[in-house]
């Protein structure tokens, strides 16, 4: 009875240190408040998707398990979410998921976007994208050639510094293509209703982002692929780099490259590199880990070539060493 009751003791007290230990886990990681995560766009698109996913997965690889809270914030081609952390904490409980087109045009547009994306912290990259340029299927366009032969094809975009804005500048103003692109959506739900209705001929943008049901009843018509990344159902669509050479062939490969890092995760600079490396940690383990492979195979999303923060700032710090004659020509590409 003495060793029972000694045994039971222990356990007791072996229960009590283990809540102690995690409960001062968490508040050494979190400081007892949830950890946020601030989509850039608005909600039912890939951004938003991809935010959902970490907002289910993320907590569990996190000391003390915190709860995670997935938001919406969207604005200026998902600018306004990434200056939000100017005034929220920077203790690693605030994340942002933004567009990477920002990172191109805060070279080739500076004074639209004033300031250098090395000037904040990037947890990781969630996943490459394969994204591709697609027109509705009543509109008649099934190749580049088709569309270089209209006299006016439009497509919608959140503001000019949108990445699916960047897909199509380089359709027009590398390829010569009479493209209209109208700006002012809030996100790539309120876009793909707007191809449906008729009111744009198509659009760029992510493949994985494409409804399935536009892919299973063929409503749309890819033509191209804007991006050096694909999957196995986009084998026979070419890429528009390998269509051009010399000059041409750099300023795609400029204009393109945000494709490579197209869900960064970033939180503000000034957050302790203890605290970073724990966020950094937990997001790879959570990217290479099956349950979230598995939600977001259920989710519809692929998850291609995902990327440790540490690598997406050194393909930042490279970007940002590009000759200023390639920059000048590429911004007028994207004008």
């Amino acid at each position: 009875m003495k060793t029972n009751h000694r045994a039971l003791t222990a356990a007791v007290v072996l229960s009590a240190l283990t809540g102690f230990v995690d409960a001062a886990a968490a508040q050494s990681f979190s400081g007892g408040k949830n950890v946020r995560i601030v989509v850039g766009s608005s909600a039912g698109g890939g951004f938003d998707a991809f935010g959902r996913l970490a907002g289910r997965n993320l907590g569990q690889y996190l000391p003390g398990k915190p709860s995670i809270v997935v938001s919406n914030l969207p604005g200026a081609g998902s600018m306004k979410s990434v200056q939000s952390m100017k005034a929220q904490p920077a203790d690693g409980t605030y994340m942002v998921i933004f567009n990477p087109g920002q990172v191109l045009n805060s070279l080739v547009v500076p004074k639209k976007v004033k300031m250098k994306f090395t000037d904040v912290s990037f947890v990781a990259s969630m996943t490459a994208d394969a994204r591709v340029c697609y027109a509705w299927h009543t509109v008649g366009v099934k190749t580049l050639d088709d569309l270089l032969k209209r006299k006016q094809f439009a497509t919608g975009h959140t503001g000019k510094n949108a990445s699916n804005y960047i897909d199509a500048a380089v359709l027009k103003n590398v390829f010569g293509a009479n493209l209209k692109q109208i700006v002012g959506y809030p996100g790539s739900a309120e876009q793909r209703l707007a191809v449906e209705k008729g009111e744009l001929d198509g659009d760029c943008g992510s493949y994985d982002s494409i409804p399935d049901n536009w892919i299973k009843d063929k409503k749309i018509d890819i033509f191209a692929r804007v991006s050096s990344v694909t999957t196995p159902e986009l084998a026979k669509i070419p890429f528009v780099g390998d269509l051009v050479t010399g000059e041409k062939r750099q300023i795609v490969n400029l204009l393109t490259a945000h494709s490579d890092i197209f869900r960064p995760v970033i939180v503000s600079k000034e957050t302790p590199a203890d605290k970073l490396a724990t966020l950094r940690k937990a997001m790879w383990d959570m990217l290479s880990g099956k349950p979230f492979l598995d939600d977001a195979k259920r989710s519809g999303r692929t998850v291609i070539s995902p990327m440790k923060g540490e690598d997406v700032e050194k393909m930042i710090a490279e970007l940002y060493k590009t000759p200023a004659k390639l920059v000048a020509i590429s911004a007028k590409a994207v004008e």
